[in-house]
């Protein structure tokens, strides 16, 4: 299947509204895309997703970025992987509920979350990274998300005005922290977007970062439900990650 094929398709299934500035995928600046198979380790659902097969090319481009964003969303991650699996063990928190997804990468978890009957919002930065959500989100689901692109480190008053007056039940987020600068804005956000007595179910591999912002969380009075991960996951290299899944729930005063 050729990515113009692809092009078509999505345009044909799409139901929700395109982020802005969303471009086609360029063959010529981006490389060629490939596909690949994802089991989930737990639930055992299956899914085909659209990646970029240049990873280096990404890499190139992404040193001209002002804000130093590397292309970590082209990345299958087992963070991703094991937050799309918990959203279909249990996915009563989030049927029917209006979600918010920050930094949705190639689509992984925003499909969990729609076969799981969310009311999806999904986000990133890169708008390459939001058109492979909305192909593959519309691939293996018949649906897409909301899509927004947005640099949660700096949100805009345009988030404000998509999600309304109503504060979003549900956050979701894999491997959001990677640095120390993430702590503070990540904090600012869920604080301001999450409803009191909401759930921002956070998946990480262990790093310092994430355990700074759970207690930080914890020191304000937020429940932590944890489950681990451990595979098997579909990267050689990943072989000894444990994934933590959180499920931190605001207080409700």
């Amino acid at each position: 299947m050729t990515v113009d094929t692809m092009a078509e398709e999505g345009h044909r299934t799409d139901t929700a509204a395109e982020a802005p500035d969303m471009p086609e995928w360029d063959v010529s600046r981006y490389g060629p895309l490939r596909e690949r198979l994802v089991i989930l380790p737990r639930s055992q659902r299956s899914c085909t997703l659209v990646q970029p097969a240049d990873l280096d090319r990404l890499l190139d481009l992404a040193q001209a970025d002002p804000e130093e964003h590397l292309p970590y969303w082209a990345e299958l991650w087992p963070s991703g992987i094991a937050l799309a699996d918990a959203l279909l063990l249990d996915p009563s928190p989030i049927h029917g509920q209006r979600v918010l997804e920050l930094g949705c990468g190639l689509g992984l978890t925003a499909i969990a979350a729609l076969w799981a009957g969310a009311q999806l919002i999904a986000t990133d930065y890169s708008a390459e990274a939001l058109w492979l959500t909305r192909w593959n989100c519309s691939r293996n689901t018949g649906r897409v998300p909301d899509l927004f692109r947005m640099n949660w480190r700096r949100p805009s008053e345009q988030l404000a005005r998509l999600i309304g007056s109503s504060s979003i039940p549900v956050i979701l987020a894999a491997d959001v922290l990677y640095e120390d600068r993430d702590v503070e804005p990540l904090l600012r956000l869920v604080e301001h977007l999450l409803a009191p007595g909401g759930l921002l179910w956070l998946a990480e591999p262990g790093r310092r970062t994430a355990t700074t912002f759970i207690e930080r969380l914890r020191q304000k009075g937020w429940s932590d439900e944890v489950a681990t991960w451990s595979g098997p996951w579909p990267d050689a290299g990943d072989t000894a990650v444990v994934v933590a899944v959180h499920r931190l729930r605001r207080p409700r005063r």
